[in-house]
């Protein structure tokens, strides 16, 4: 069910949109702002009609409302009958190109979100959320960021994501994203932000960037093909192989997006997304940390165990670290030695999953 008029406690009975928008970048602008407010109170399961309901959005709304929309709630491209195409292959191949890659993302990132989600419905707290909600006091005189104008554009998606988008999307101003602490990971190359100083990285991130207290503040030039999204130090991030619907079962791996940093952890969550068989114990449920070793010496990456009795997709498990500042020499998984993978700036290894828990220790090499 699905509804734009409700009460306090509606949300128990069905999700909900904004209403009938326009096809307007206003309206996309105001969208980020009443999925927060909703979010807080209580409607977690939300979303905007993506482009706009009423009226015929350029190529260039459509597509950055769906890039941004891609790490909502609720992605629906919906419009009104006699409104020009809102399809994602409207517009030519290169818009088509740029919104299939954020469409794509948000099918890999569906452990996470589904997890998230999961959590929303046993405690309230909401998929998109503000920044303050998990950083209270980030700037230094301990004020919530939310109230910058330079940050109105920003909004968690869950603990551990941070899109950046522009307080004024339609504008190709220069723009200051405001991260609320120190270490964030770039989420599309995975480099951490002091890497990303010295170099600019994909997203449209420029070398100057100044640190205050708590508060990390990055020139951003905004592109229509890219929106700015961060990892929070700390952070582990379950994905999956690309599906073409949530009703296609992923084939391949389960792979864990490792970001080091102060109490690294993660979780996954899954059932069968259709019926209350999880209240009977179906469904799978696993935790994950990290922690450095002594002296910086490596990594030690805890795996946890099947909780209930959903049954897992994949057979094995990706792990990917990031940001480490030495090249991986050698890594045991449950003490047996593992072939290790490097790029450059993250590490890959594989390990069986037999459900009982996997102990992963990573051993730093040279610089």
């Amino acid at each position: 069910m699905l509804t734009r008029a409700s009460y306090a406690g509606g949300q128990r009975y069905a999700a909900t949109w904004t209403g009938d928008d326009s096809a307007t970048w206003n309206h996309l602008r105001l969208t980020t702002s009443m999925l927060k407010n909703l979010g807080l109170s209580g409607f977690s399961l939300a979303g905007a009609d993506v482009g706009g309901y009423a009226g015929t959005p350029s190529p260039e709304l459509l597509t950055k409302w769906i890039e941004i929309a891609a790490f909502q709630p609720i992605d629906r491209d919906h419009a009104e009958k006699g409104t020009g195409d809102h399809e994602p292959w409207a517009n030519g191949p290169e818009q088509e190109e740029i919104r299939r890659h954020f469409i794509e993302e948000r099918y890999k990132l569906l452990p996470y979100l589904y997890t998230v989600m999961e959590e929303g419905a046993r405690t309230g707290l909401p998929l998109l959320r503000p920044i303050f909600l998990e950083f209270p006091d980030a700037a230094a005189d301990r004020r919530p960021i939310d109230v910058d104008l330079t940050a109105s554009g920003e909004f968690m998606v869950g603990p551990d994501l941070l899109v950046a988008a522009p307080p004024f999307p339609d504008k190709a101003n220069d723009y200051d994203a405001e991260l609320p602490s120190a270490g964030w990971y770039d989420f599309w190359t995975g480099k951490r932000l002091e890497d990303v100083h010295q170099q600019a990285a994909a997203g449209g991130l420029q070398p100057e960037a100044a640190a205050g207290a708590t508060l990390t503040t990055l020139r951003i030039h905004p592109e229509l093909a890219t929106l700015p999204v961060f990892v929070r130090p700390g952070a582990i991030l379950p994905t999956e192989p690309l599906v073409q619907s949530t009703e296609e079962k992923p084939q391949g791996p389960l792979t864990l997006r490792v970001f080091p940093g102060q109490n690294c952890s993660g979780e996954l969550y899954q059932d069968d997304g259709a019926t209350f068989a999880y209240k009977r114990g179906e469904f799978l449920r696993m935790h994950f940390t990290c922690a450095m070793l002594p002296g910086g010496s490596g990594l030690a990456i805890h795996i946890g165990k099947h909780e209930g009795s959903y049954p897992a997709w994949w057979k094995e498990i990706v792990v990917e670290v990031n940001g480490l500042p030495k090249q991986p020499a050698s890594a045991t998984v449950n003490g047996r030695s593992s072939r290790v993978t490097s790029n450059g700036q993250a590490f890959t290894l594989d390990a069986p999953d037999p459900g009982t828990g996997i102990e992963i220790v990573v051993h730093s090499g040279a610089e």
